[in-house]
């Protein structure tokens, strides 16, 4: 299991290490090249108090409003100043320096990478998420490997 997370300003390249019954696990982000803008992305981006919006926000006051459409545009604006952005984790998985796993057969695309506030932690969580079927896929390729005989 990882147990060090990614740095709190994370960049592409970054990666973590974590050794499981003699596996060497390495956990990467990779810049996600869609293009799409965070408003396009999530259809309940921008907050509205309308029950057929996307961004329904509950019966809340215009005040509250306010509040999370001034967040929303601050999010946006980090956005295009390139503050923070989508990425991949891709865990993968090896022994002797013999990499068992494919370099994206373990990863979630999609994920926030130093978004405002945020301290990445999430982005360990994601990567723990991903190291189940990475080891088992390793376990399977050695054993793709070698001939048991009864």
């Amino acid at each position: 299991m990882f147990t060090k997370g990614f740095n709190k300003y994370a960049c592409d390249g970054d990666s973590i290490t974590c050794t499981v019954e003699g596996f060497d696990c390495t956990a990467t982000i990779y810049h996600d090249d869609c293009g799409d803008r965070p408003d396009e992305r999530d259809d309940g981006f921008w907050p509205s108090l309308d029950p057929k919006s996307a961004g329904y926000i509950g019966e809340k006051s215009k005040s509250t409003l306010a509040r999370q459409t001034a967040k929303a545009k601050e999010v946006m604006a980090a956005w295009e100043r390139d503050e923070w952005w989508y990425v991949g984790v891709a865990v993968t998985v090896s022994k002797n320096d013999i990499q068992l796993t494919g370099r994206f057969d373990h990863a979630c695309w999609g994920v926030d990478c130093n978004y405002p506030g945020s301290d990445n932690s999430y982005l360990m969580d994601i990567a723990n998420e991903e190291l189940g079927s990475a080891l088992a896929a390793a376990r399977e390729a050695i054993a793709g490997l070698v001939e048991v005989e009864p």
